[in-house]
């Protein structure tokens, strides 16, 4: 296991809806892989519908709301004992708000994992900033499940850029890679000019653009030295071009089953809660997007 795993357990968000579903789904089979159990949690968050001025609903109605949450765990739960009838699972029912139930779920847990889209409650914050915002203060990886189901032998592909958070999300992609038996592609886009126009002009400036390229195959070289012999059992295939990260990513995130990137890049804002490079790939990938956040 990575230095990055938090805890022994991944939470699972869930709403009822079949995105959250798939994203039970995901986490069970990463639990069973991992020899951890799975917590399964849903929120019922009453202010959010006394903020629409439904003061006054009966209490009949929040009690069918909580029963409600009830049955989702329950379906879900359901769900994960046919997929691993050994796998331990525990449930949550919260009343609050998603994002800070989350982050405090995020404590004691190795991966916390949203579906794509939802019902409301989780899955639903996927839906705008409040998806970023829970991605970016967790304590743990966030897994947003996205995509079709993803063949059994496509690869892991992680995003490489010398930046702390890449350097965590590249030690979870090999361990992601090993335990799943495939193959690891490596992708470092070394330019990140804002377009297609910029990055043509740019190139008539550099004399000797293949030298470049080698220095960069050289660096991403570095990045990987020391895996091998950690990880003897994973083949990488390294991607160096001279494209934007965040494009280069979704290429070759065609067919993988997973796609890892850390939180922020090199070119990223300080200020900014995630790099826009984590924000693309959260909302058009085409597989499961793991995002990593640099040790604290």
């Amino acid at each position: 296991m990575t230095s990055s795993v938090v805890g022994r357990h991944i939470v699972a968000a869930v709403d009822g809806s079949d995105s959250a579903l798939d994203a039970v789904r995901w986490a069970a089979d990463e639990a069973a892989r991992r020899g951890m159990s799975l917590r399964l949690t849903h929120a019922v968050d009453f202010a959010a519908i006394a903020y629409g001025g439904s003061f006054g609903l009966a209490r009949d109605y929040f009690e069918a709301m909580r029963q409600s949450g009830r049955t989702c765990l329950k379906d879900a739960g359901e769900l994960v004992k046919a997929l691993h009838p050994d796998l331990s699972v525990t449930t949550g029912l919260h009343e609050g708000s998603p994002i800070p139930i989350l982050v405090d779920e995020s404590k004691q847990a190795a991966l916390v994992v949203l579906g794509s889209r939802g019902l409301g409650g989780f899955t639903g914050i996927l839906i705008g900033s409040t998806a970023i915002a829970t991605i970016a203060r967790a304590h743990c990886p966030v897994v947003v499940v996205r995509g079709e189901q993803p063949t059994a032998d496509g690869p892991v592909v992680v995003g490489v850029d010398g930046t702390p958070t890449s350097e965590s999300a590249l030690a979870w992609a090999y361990e992601e890679a090993s335990s799943r038996g495939v193959e690891l592609v490596a992708v470092h886009g070394w330019t990140e000019f804002a377009s297609e126009n910029s990055y043509a002009f740019a190139r008539q400036f550099i004399v000797d653009w293949e030298v470049v390229q080698t220095r960069q195959e050289e660096q991403l070289a570095e990045r990987l030295a020391g895996y091998g012999e950690k990880y003897p059992d994973v083949t990488v295939r390294r991607v160096v071009e001279g494209g934007r990260a965040r494009q280069l990513l979704l290429d070759h995130a065609r067919g993988a089953q997973l796609v890892v990137v850390g939180s922020r890049g090199r070119a990223e804002l300080g200020g900014l809660l995630l790099g826009s490079t984590s924000q693309a790939l959260v909302y058009h990938a085409p597989c499961p997007v793991l995002v990593v956040r640099a040790e604290r």
